[in-house]
């Protein structure tokens, strides 16, 4: 039968809401994405490179999309994780590389993020940036080993929402709207080594190793149905378009208001710049804000991907919903990750900058290795019987290790050059 107007209207309104509803690994995933390092390194990106990558972000957009959603389906279609798929249908020693590979990406993070953080409460206390590793690191621990996993959920689906700033810097600093559109749509490839890294920098942080393992986590500790694997689309779509929605505001204003100026991008408080157009001298607070809600959204969820890992590569109980006497294991690779994150930090050999921008390209060299285990995974029909990746998945995401592998080649032959 025939809906008339009014009928639809309310269909589509329900069904809306119910799409809504189905929001969160997606969304809390691409939020992640932007953690601190993510925020240095897009700005980074601007102020050495200028418009020159938007072209290869916006590229991004459909391999991340492509990436997460293959990661979500094999998780929903096997109620298994990747280390737990490894481990079942190929070798027990290519679980260990993988978790091996995700281990060094996050703990480095982990540690440069929780640095970041610190760093900023140094910049307005005076106090020493030690002073503060400890403090942060035990309330990010008490949320997770403490709080109920959907209110952490609800927590974190917030905090992405004030990263929105950003997109209001971009477009009061005023970018020259045919540049900018030239950037975006036509690719403008520089060989300098300085370019190189950083499109690998960014592509590290837009397809980073542990988005792929937490989406992946969080899908199936949802405990989705099969007929859903079709329908995780419009989550990851949603997250991953916001998040870059926010890189490219973040690298358009990096590119406004730092680019050809020889300022020292070494200093937090000199990338803060970057939201004068927004905040004018408030600009390093509005800047503290998002480094420090960036961090307590994106530190988590790095620890919780390693947990995650290696709890599934072992066999052991996980799970933010059990107790820390449930899942004793879990925990102590959760909360040994911050505090690794913080050793790396007392003892520090470059700059909070660096190290936030230098994690990032690791990750763009670690991340190829990780795509070519989910495609295997995703395309093996005894594993997914008819949910095998799509087309769009393959071409995508094979494209995305392609381009990852090729700056990484280029970028060590510069190096032995």
């Amino acid at each position: 039968m025939q809906m008339n107007l009014k009928e639809k209207i309310r269909f589509d309104v329900a069904k809306n809401r119910e799409r809504i509803k189905q929001l969160g690994p997606g969304l809390i995933t691409g939020g992640a994405g932007d953690d601190p390092a993510g925020i240095v390194t897009y700005t980074i990106v601007g102020a050495t490179s200028g418009f020159s990558q938007l072209w290869l972000l916006l590229l991004s957009t459909p391999m991340m999309i492509a990436i997460q959603n293959i990661v979500a389906r094999i998780a929903i279609v096997t109620g298994k994780s990747l280390p737990e798929i490894t481990t079942a249908f190929y070798s027990k020693k290519l679980t260990v590389l993988m978790i091996m590979i995700l281990a060094i990406a996050n703990i480095l993070t982990i540690g440069a993020d929780l640095n970041a953080i610190a760093a900023i409460f140094h910049m307005i206390s005076g106090y020493p940036t030690v002073h503060f590793l400890i403090p942060i690191t035990a309330l990010i621990a008490y949320l997770i080993t403490f709080g109920k996993y959907k209110k952490v959920k609800q927590i974190f689906i917030g905090l992405t929402v004030l990263m929105v700033v950003y997109i209001a810097a971009a477009i009061l600093a005023k970018p020259p709207l045919l540049t900018l559109i030239e950037n975006t749509f036509i690719p403008h490839i520089h060989m300098e080594s300085s370019w190189i890294i950083a499109a690998l920098g960014m592509l590290g942080t837009t397809i980073s190793p542990y988005l792929m393992f937490w989406q992946a986590a969080e899908e199936k500790e949802e405990k989705k149905s099969i007929v859903q694997a079709d329908e995780v689309g419009f989550d990851t779509i949603t997250g991953m378009v916001y998040s870059n929605l926010l890189a490219y505001a973040m690298i358009v204003t990096g590119a406004v208001m730092l680019y050809g100026t020889h300022s020292n991008i070494q200093e937090m408080s000199t990338l803060a710049a970057a939201l004068r157009p927004v905040a004018g001298s408030d600009a390093f607070a509005l800047f503290a804000i998002g480094v420090v809600v960036a961090g307590f959204l994106a530190i988590p969820v790095l620890a919780g991907s390693t947990a995650y890992a290696v709890a599934d590569t072992f066999g052991w109980r996980e799970g933010m919903d059990y107790k820390v006497s449930d899942a004793k294991g879990f925990y102590i690779v959760f909360i040994g990750a911050l505090v690794t994150g913080d050793l790396i930090d007392i003892f520090p050999r470059i700059t909070v900058v660096d190290a936030l921008y230098y994690s990032q390209v690791l990750n763009g060299i670690l991340i190829p290795v990780l795509i070519g285990i989910a495609l295997l995974i995703a395309n093996n029909s005894k594993i997914m019987g008819t949910y095998v990746a799509t087309r769009f998945q393959n071409i995508f995401s094979a494209f995305a290790m392609v381009v990852t592998l090729a700056l990484t080649f280029v970028m060590i032959w510069q190096w032995i050059g």
